[in-house]
């Protein structure tokens, strides 16, 4: 697959030094290219405004204020009326930033000390950089406050000023852009929420940072291209060849789980579907979902049968936690574990799980875990604030622990491996926060697995596989939100569009 990195500010810090020291490019060459991308994608943005613009650039006194002061002086050099306001101390000037000053000030590009804020059509952020860890507080908040209170078009130079740059979360007060211009990669604080929702809409620029030739990116995100990448039908084969996936769902008055992540395994590609689930569940499933089979016998002999015809796993949507359900999920958990045979541990399985933690013997290698903030906090011990706090770093944690594959559900959902492999997935809406949605995915990742299970060799870790089906329910879910709106939009709506996603992923 086609691999779109992600980089934390420590390593953003660590390749801009070696881009100056190792490969030899000034850090005043690397300056002006960012200061002519901003400037580039602010252009594209003024040619459709269609008015005359006034631009302020706001600067601090690192190097994200030399960044701004350059793109002041381009846009003034290309006829605009831009404008420098110094926000930091000019005691405090980093030399590079020092020098765009000076270089600003000998074009003769205005600065102003008490600007009227309301005089401004567009304002530029260039007060903090990537590495601002500490809240914004004093004169800064207030800066940044009247900045957002203006009514102008907003730009962040490489991230808004006060979104922490490894994990979105907002340092007491940040800049609210409509646009954000980084530079080399994306940063992990612009994808995930809400930083991501500060920085709208992000441009990621290449200035000349690159990776050393042979090196990878442990933190990637994938884009509509990636599902290209997701291995072909073979002509050839039958319904066993594409998979067989047996859902482990639904309870009494909860066969909705069962059908959505049923419908949904067939939809990306599984070749066959068998749901063992209560005998009340029967008849509704049977007429939801008739190309389904239905094992409701619960015994140990149906338990090994049932195992033993399928490929793929899903175990817990619906359930419920009572002594059937913890008997059921245990053994089939426990048997595919000796096996290693694929499974997707969602919903009731993972309350299950936190509550008899000596399960996590069988999630090494082969499971795939989908908990939402909610089922984290049960599993970890942790409140939701603090997972929130830093996503990816508890989704790490979580596999490096147990050796399972961890989907953090959320607006940003983290899929990270027990390596340390991490994908953040940048697809979906707020629509698909609907009940059944989760079986949904559970659905997806089973038929995703069986995908590659139907070929004959493949280098796909389980983890990829896992960011692969997440990536395509988000896509669905904005296939779903372009018919229905995200406000009515439900988890049904989203199950045509998977097959549809991949039907035009070719296109």
């Amino acid at each position: 697959m086609k691999m779109k990195e992600i980089v934390t500010c420590a390593e953003m810090k660590a390749l801009d030094k070696m881009t100056i020291e190792n490969i030899g490019i000034p850090s005043c060459v690397l300056m002006e290219r960012a200061a002519l991308k901003t400037a580039e994608e602010m252009e594209r943005v003024f040619a459709g405004r269609g008015q005359k613009e006034r631009i302020l650039c706001v600067c601090g006194s690192g190097n994200n204020g030399g960044d701004g002061a350059a793109a002041a002086r381009i846009l003034f050099l290309h006829g605009y009326q831009a404008e420098i306001f110094l926000a930091g101390s000019r005691d405090r000037l980093t030399e590079e930033t020092k020098r765009q000053l000076e270089i600003a000030a000998n074009y003769h590009v205005p600065t102003v000390n008490n600007p009227r804020w309301d005089e401004y059509t567009t304002i530029v952020d260039a007060i903090f950089g990537v590495g601002l860890k500490r809240p914004v507080e004093g004169r800064y908040a207030d800066l940044i406050r009247r900045m957002n209170a203006a009514d102008a078009w907003k730009v962040a130079v490489d991230i808004p000023s006060g979104v922490d740059g490894d994990t979105g979360m907002e340092l007491g007060t940040a800049f609210r852009a409509d646009l954000t211009v980084t530079f080399g990669f994306a940063k992990a604080g612009l994808c995930l929420y809400p930083g991501r929702m500060l920085a709208g809409r992000t441009v990621t620029a290449d200035i000349g940072i690159y990776r050393k030739r042979g090196s990878t990116a442990k933190c990637r995100y994938m884009e509509k291209e990636d599902l290209e990448e997701l291995p072909e039908r073979l002509p050839y084969g039958n319904k066993g060849t594409f998979g067989k996936v047996l859902a482990v769902a639904g309870s009494p008055g909860m066969c909705g789980a069962a059908y959505f992540c049923g419908a949904a395994a067939f939809a990306a590609g599984a070749g066959m579907v068998r749901i063992f689930t209560p005998e009340e569940n029967r008849i509704p499933l049977q007429t939801l979902l008739p190309e389904a089979i239905l094992s409701c016998a619960h015994n140990e002999e149906a338990m090994e049968e049932a195992f033993r015809w399928s490929d793929v796993l899903i175990v817990g949507p619906g359930i419920g936690t009572g002594p059937d359900s913890f008997r059921q999920a245990g053994w089939f958990l426990k048997k595919a574990s000796e096996e290693k045979k694929p499974v997707i541990l969602d919903a009731d399985g993972l309350n299950l799980l936190a509550r008899f933690p000596e399960w996590r013997e069988f999630l090494r290698g082969n499971v795939i875990v989908t908990p939402h903030m909610g089922e984290m906090s049960r599993l970890t011990g942790k409140s939701i604030e603090e997972i929130q706090k830093d996503r990816i770093r508890a989704a790490v944690s979580f596999a490096a622990d147990t050796g399972a594959v961890c989907v953090l559900k959320d607006a940003c959902t983290v899929a990270a491996g027990p390596d340390g492999e991490v994908w953040v997935n940048l697809s979906g809406n707020s629509g698909m926060a609907s009940a059944g949605s989760g079986d949904v995915l559970a659905g997806v990742l089973a038929g995703i697995v069986c995908m590659y299970r139907s070929i004959s060799e493949t280098d796909t870790t389980l983890v990829k596989m896992a960011a692969a089906g997440v990536f395509l329910h988000g896509t669905a879910g904005d296939l779903a939100a372009e018919k229905k709106g995200q406000y009515g939009m439900k988890a049904g709506d989203m199950i045509p569009e998977i097959s549809y996603a991949l039907k035009r992923r070719k296109s």
